[in-house]
């Protein structure tokens, strides 16, 4: 909800931050922040199951079995990412260590979450005999479906956000969260929301192309690495959250630019790789009139021929012999 001015001297119009990062239902409190995520990869997994019946490489099954794993390494990567690039936080002079379990708090690097969670994940997807290109086009829009919805764990915790401003979507930042040079502030850009909104309008992109197009295996994926990858580096320098500076740019931003450049090198390297469309699983499951054929025939086949030592015997009229002469020559005659 944004609020907005209503007399002379009243704050500006913004987004108020919500007073508390964990959300009570009844007895029990949820960390919004570890919520969001779970509710990021839920719908991940959702659409990647789709997407990968729709396109014949795997059932859902295949999805929710494969996210178990990827997530699992997905956590641990984020969170390793995290504590080698804010190193000074948890192993410095005051650092404090025993909060690197403490993920609910925040600080889950998107980049090392890719890295681990991409790489179980094609492991795990290769062990099982699905195509990898066409599981990684399946992926894509869901991987961005995901970090949509888990931006917002930021917006709970007052996190990750950009300078200040008087726009009127600006977000409210309580004092404790503030930088302490800008502790008068009160309105800063809500950085979480511009990637939020982005990695939307990427998922969508992505399934459009992929619907109107025939998309060569890998090349989606190739295609999300470079979306993200840009809307990460504008992103990103937006904040001003402590982090280590290279060449006069953040960490995250180089990363940002070698996913970019990655992605752009992929599509170029494989630009004459085939297209590839599998059959849907149902239609490739389903009998054809041919299998019907074959059937028939296997029953005519099946079918026990007679013994004729153990037919009764039947009495033998001329007639028989006119009856069978006949038939032997309407037999020639059809031969022809």
């Amino acid at each position: 909800m944004i609020h907005t001015a209503t007399a002379v001297g009243a704050r500006p119009a913004s987004i108020p931050s919500p007073s508390s990062g964990s959300i009570d239902i009844g007895p029990l409190s949820v960390h919004a922040y570890g919520l969001m995520i779970a509710l990021g990869v839920v719908a991940a997994v959702w659409l990647l199951g789709r997407r990968m019946e729709r396109k014949g490489i795997g059932t859902r099954d295949d999805a929710n079995s494969m996210a178990v794993w990827a997530v699992i390494a997905g956590v641990i990567g984020s969170r390793i990412y995290h504590v080698l690039t804010d190193w000074e936080k948890f192993f410095g002079k005051d650092g404090h260590p025993e909060n690197i379990p403490k993920i609910w708090q925040g600080g889950l690097g998107i980049p090392g979450g890719l890295i681990g969670g991409i790489a179980v994940g094609a492991w795990y997807l290769h062990r099982r005999g699905i195509p990898l290109g066409m599981a990684m086009n399946a992926a894509a829009p869901a991987l961005a479906l995901a970090q949509a919805i888990g931006r917002w764990g930021n917006y709970f915790n007052q996190e990750l956000f950009g300078k200040p401003t008087t726009l009127p979507w600006g977000l409210e930042i309580d004092a404790a969260h503030r930088p302490a040079e800008y502790a008068t502030s009160t309105t800063f850009q809500p950085t979480f929301l511009y990637e939020s909104l982005g990695n939307f309008l990427i998922c969508g992109v992505l399934l459009l192309i992929d619907r109107r197009y025939k998309v060569r295996p890998g090349h989606l994926f190739a295609m999300y690495l470079i979306g993200y990858g840009a809307l990460r580096f504008v992103v990103e320098g937006m904040r001003i959250d402590e982090a280590h500076h290279v060449g006069g740019l953040r960490w995250n931003q180089w990363v940002a630019l070698a996913a970019v450049v990655g992605g752009l090198i992929y599509l170029v390297v494989t630009r004459h790789k085939p297209a590839f469309r599998a059959a849907p699983l149902a239609a490739a499951t389903a009998p054809s009139a041919d299998d019907d054929e074959v059937d028939e025939n296997a029953d005519e086949v099946a079918e026990p021929e007679r013994d004729p030592e153990h037919e009764p015997a039947q009495p033998h009229t001329d007639s028989d012999s006119d009856s069978d002469s006949d038939s032997d020559s309407d037999s020639d005659s059809d031969s022809h």
